[in-house]
Formats: C-alpha cells, sequence, structure tokens
C-alpha cells in the first residue's frame, strides 16, 4: 500500500468498519418505521413498501454517479459528502412529521438512500481492498458484520421508539386516544437521534481523512462511469445476484413485523415483533457473518454462498407452506443464512472482475434496487393472497443465487481473461 505500515492500514479499517455499522442502524430502521407508517396512514401492505421503494430506487438513481464523485473527490470526501446528505435527510424527516405527509416521508427516505449508496459505493472497496488481496473476503464480510451489529441496535432501539405499546393497539393501528402528531414525534425521537449520530461519525472521518486516503492510494478509480462494468460479464451477473439477494433480504425484514403480529402467526405486539425481528432474524444474521468471516479463509466463498443460499430458498419456502410458529420460526431462521450472501457475492465480483472497482462497485450497489422492487411486488402477493405468500418471490430469488454460487468456479464469461476460466477462491 505504497509504503504505509500495517497499522495505519488496520486504523483504516477500523473507521471504515464504524461506516459499516452505522449504514446498519440506519437502514434497519426502514422496517419498525414501515409498520409505524401503516398504522399512522391506514396503509396496506403494498403501500407500506413504498417505504423500501423509495429507500431502494435512490441505489438505482445514484449509483453510477456515486462512483464518478468518487472518481473526482476520492475516498474520505466522498464519504463525508454522503454522511452530510444523510443529516440532511434527516431534518426532512422532521419537517415531515410537521406536515404530517406520508409522500414526504417517502422523499425523506429516498435522500437518506442517496447519502447511503454513495457511502457503500465508497466503503466497500475500500474495505475489502485494505490489506492483502487474499484476505478480501474475510474483511468484507468481518465488516459487514458489525454492520448486522448496527441492524440489530436500530432495529431494536427504532421499534422501541416507533412501535410504542402506548400509541399501537391490536392489529397495529393507533389506539383511540392517541393522535397522528403524538405517533409521528414517537418517528421524530429516532431521527434525531440518528443526525446526531452521523454527525458524530463525520468528524471521525475527518479526523482520519489523511490515514483513509494515504491507505487508500492503490486502489484504482479511474474509468468510474459505471459504463466500463457493464461490458464485464462478471460485474453484470454480480450485479443480478445483488439485485436478488437484497429484494429477498429486503422482503423478510420488511413483512417480518406485520407477520409475526399476525394472529395466524404469532399474534405478537408490534414493539414485541420489532424485538424478535432485531434478536432473532438480524442477531442470527450478524454471529452468521462473524462464523462467515472465521470459515472464509479456509472454505471457498463460493461453496459458502450456495449452502447458504440452498438453506434461504428452502426456509423461505417453509415460511409461505407453513402456519403458525413454524411459519414464524422458518422466517426468522433465513436471517441467519443471509449472513454471508451480500459480502461474498460482492467479493468474488470484484475479484473476478477486470473493471475499475469503482465502476463495479457503482454497478453492484445500483443493484441494491432489487430492495425496492421485489417488496413491492411481495406486498402486492400479499394484498391479494395472504401475508405469508409474500414469501415466494424470496424463496425464488434465492434459487438464483445458488445458480450464481453453484457456477462461479466453473463459469466462463466473455470479455474477461480472453474468455478464459475465472480464478479459484480460496
Amino acid at each position: 500500500m505504497n509504503g504505509q505500515t500495517k497499522s495505519g492500514a488496520a486504523a483504516a479499517f477500523a473507521v471504515v468498519t464504524c461506516l459499516f455499522f452505522a449504514w446498519g442502524f440506519i437502514t434497519s430502521n426502514t422496517d419498525p418505521l414501515i409498520a409505524a407508517m401503516r398504522g399512522i396512514y391506514t396503509l396496506n401492505v403494498a403501500e407500506g413498501m413504498l417505504t423500501q421503494f423509495a429507500f431502494f430506487l435512490a441505489y438505482f438513481v445514484i449509483s453510477l454517479p456515486a462512483a464518478a464523485l468518487l472518481a473526482r473527490l476520492g475516498h474520505s470526501r466522498t464519504i463525508i459528502t454522503a454522511l452530510l446528505v444523510m443529516v440532511g435527510a434527516c431534518g426532512l424527516m422532521l419537517l415531515a412529521s410537521r406536515v404530517q405527509a406520508y409522500e414526504m416521508v417517502l422523499v425523506a427516505l429516498f435522500v437518506m438512500a442517496s447519502g447511503i449508496t454513495i457511502l457503500q459505493v465508497a466503503a466497500n472497496p475500500l474495505a475489502a481492498s485494505l490489506g492483502s488481496p487474499e484476505r478480501s473476503h474475510f474483511r468484507l464480510t468481518f465488516a459487514q458484520a458489525f454492520n448486522s451489529l448496527g441492524v440489530v441496535l436500530g432495529v431494536q432501539i427504532g421499534s422501541k421508539l416507533m412501535l410504542r405499546n402506548d400509541v399501537f393497539g391490536a392489529g397495529g393501528h393507533i389506539l383511540p386516544d392517541v393522535s397522528r402528531a403524538t405517533a409521528l414525534g414517537a418517528i421524530d425521537h429516532a431521527f434525531v437521534l440518528i443526525a446526531v449520530a452521523v454527525l458524530a461519525l463525520a468528524v471521525l472521518i475527518f479526523t482520519f481523512r489523511k490515514r483513509i486516503n494515504a491507505s487508500a492510494a492503490d486502489i484504482t478509480i479511474e474509468g468510474a462511469s459505471g459504463l466500463a462494468a457493464l461490458s464485464s460479464g462478471w460485474a453484470v451477473s454480480g450485479a443480478v445476484a445483488i439485485f436478488l439477494y437484497v429484494g429477498a433480504e429486503v422482503t423478510i425484514a420488511s413483512i417480518m413485523i406485520n407477520f409475526l403480529n399476525h394472529a395466524e402467526v404469532l399474534g405478537l405486539p408490534l414493539q414485541t415483533a420489532g424485538l424478535y425481528l432485531a434478536w432473532v432474524y438480524w442477531f442470527g444474521a450478524m454471529i452468521g457473518r462473524f462464523i462467515g468471516s472465521a470459515l472464509l479463509p479456509w472454505v471457498r466463498a463460493s461453496y459458502l454462498l450456495t449452502a447458504a443460499a440452498i438453506a434461504a430458498a428452502c426456509l423461505s419456502a417453509a415460511a409461505f407452506l407453513l402456519h403458525g410458529p413454524a411459519a414464524a420460526y422458518a422466517a426468522l431462521g433465513v436471517g441467519f443464512f443471509n449472513s454471508i450472501m451480500f459480502p461474498t457475492i460482492f467479493s468474488i465480483t470484484m475479484e473476478r472482475s477486470k473493471a475499475s472497482s469503482a465502476a463495479v462497485s457503482g454497478l453492484l450497489c445500483m443493484a441494491i434496487v432489487g430492495g425496492a422492487v421485489l417488496p413491492w411486488l411481495s406486498g402486492q402477493i400479499a394484498d391479494r393472497a395472504s401475508i405469508g405468500m409474500a414469501f415466494i418471490l424470496p424463496a425464488i430469488a434465492y434459487v438464483g443465487i445458488v445458480l450464481f454460487a453453484a457456477l462461479g468456479p466453473r463459469s466462463r464469461l466473455s470479455g474477461e481473461d480472453g474468455g478464459a476460466a475465472a480464478p479459484t477462491l480460496h
């Protein structure tokens, strides 16, 4: 790394890992927010999923411009810009509560996700590159484990603030003696907390900016328009896998609170269901990522990804085929097997593609738009059939990931290495 010491790279990696924690904490708050919005504005499942549509649409719109921004500003300035955009989004969320407009909530979520998109385009290749190439899978999965820790805490705190039992009653509706303004005020508290935390993180990044820039000196960011990545077979196939994975994960997490609240599943109060989401589904994902980061130095990444995707597909199928507690625990169990999917898909693609890292990262982050499309489609299915049927599309998506993972070690993809077989992962 241009003569930089290992301690410098380690310090930069520690700071970057804080970014993973932060965007996990923030992104996960959309799950209790969906349940709160449905109760406050009397929305059906598909209408509630518009929060995820607005949030994840930003990945499609912003990812490629974010890659160009990264090429222009460099890593630390790009990251600080992203954090300031996120603070602005918190301000828009407070304005949305003041005017009591669901449409303004969607605008605020789009702006928030725009900042997170820029952050991910800069931070994912940075985490993968801060050290020896053969340990890139480990570093990205390890950083993603702290992302999961942020998710666990974010869902727990967000559920306690937004889904208070003295605000929401049975069926997820506002209690008769509670005003809409009171319910929205609880959401304000969550986003004020987020704004303060993001500002503190911006100060941390500014303090360590020189060390981050020095450690990132060898990362290729030329040709970051994203168009170069479209000519890479591995980049495109990785983008499809990311689209499917994020769509499946977001669908399940978004539906989980209302799914567990349903009388035919567990009949839990919304706040309690939010805690189940935090401490079973997302905590399982966190544990899985720590286990995965320990296994990846010894097990080929594509093999681990294949096994995880098969298990997730089976559990998702069980969630809509079974009833009661069995369906609930099958759905909650998917979190553990989701754990290593995003970082392994991302790092496999980054390793095999010959396009610049910023361009590939931009394309992969663009594919996160799956989190907008699949949840909305699943909400349509749930409204027309039953809430359990929302798990059909995730089950199909995981089968697609199995194909990506299983074909990986032996596939020949055009446009790279002159058609030679891709290198195996160790």
